[in-house]
């Protein structure tokens, strides 16, 4: 496996003036769709597919294969108390059809399974944040897309902790089009209590939070940075830096970088 390293002086953002650095490539030829992150390993999500690697050396350490049990699109992972859970869909298949797939990270064995249907889109993450699940749900403009609804209809859903909705938001019309006729790919809460989210191809974090008043997520910043949409990781085992993972599809390269600002 190729272990790649680079030193990204500066990526600017449009406020504040953070930037991502200290990138740490791996080179995984699954590197697909997301990466999940806990102390000692990551998680490549890759559709059907998920493998374990060594956060130092990025060797490959263990694997699950979904493709028998007609897993086709992954699209994201996190580690939660010991556990991985994964969003999966069945893009780009209509109607939407989503479900939460959940795994033993020490053995990568399959767990549990918390089911969506067809109720709300096609899941892209999941997170836990404040005593609720956070799960979002994307519509595609074209393809993937469901009959009579483009990518406006994707949205942030919280549930309680027993998959009882609570409530949910839009997405600011800016980032709908920085989307283009994709949609919101990752996700994950800072611990800055701030919301980190990315398209599908561009090299762009999108910083929002929840509002005061109405249905549409508050837009704060766009940060520059080395990844290229899909599914990030926030390593919440570092404790005082903002360690991301995410991945770029073209070149099967993990990226590791931290927001500074």
């Amino acid at each position: 496996m190729n272990i790649r390293f680079l030193i990204i002086l500066l990526f600017p953002c449009c406020v504040h003036g953070q930037q991502a650095v200290n990138v740490q490539q791996f080179t995984v030829k699954e590197a697909k769709q997301a990466v999940a992150v806990d102390k000692d390993h990551f998680y490549v999500i890759n559709n059907s597919t998920i493998t374990k690697h060594r956060k130092q050396t990025g060797e490959q350490t263990g694997m699950w294969d979904g493709t028998a049990d007609s897993i086709k699109h992954m699209n994201s992972g996190i580690i939660i108390n010991g556990k991985l859970y994964c969003a999966n869909s069945n893009y780009p298949q209509s109607p939407m059809a989503s479900s939460i797939e959940i795994f033993d990270p020490v053995t990568m064995k399959h767990t549990g399974n918390h089911s969506f249907g067809i109720g709300y889109g096609s899941v892209t993450w999941i997170d836990e944040h404040d005593g609720y699940w956070w799960v979002a749900f994307a519509h595609y403009t074209g393809r993937g897309g469901s009959e009579g609804k483009d990518n406006r209809w994707s949205c942030l859903v919280k549930f309680s902790k027993s998959w009882q909705m609570v409530e949910s938001w839009m997405f600011p019309a800016n980032i709908i089009e920085k989307f283009g006729t994709r949609s919101n790919s990752g996700g994950v809460w800072g611990k800055d209590g701030q919301l980190y989210i990315t398209g599908h191809d561009d090299p762009e974090l999108y910083v929002l939070r929840l509002p005061e008043i109405g249905f549409t997520l508050k837009y704060i910043k766009t940060i520059q940075v080395p990844v290229y949409g899909q599914g990030i990781a926030l390593d919440t085992t570092v404790k005082d830096k903002k360690i991301f993972y995410g991945l770029s599809r073209n070149d099967n390269t993990i990226i590791r970088f931290e927001l500074k600002d």
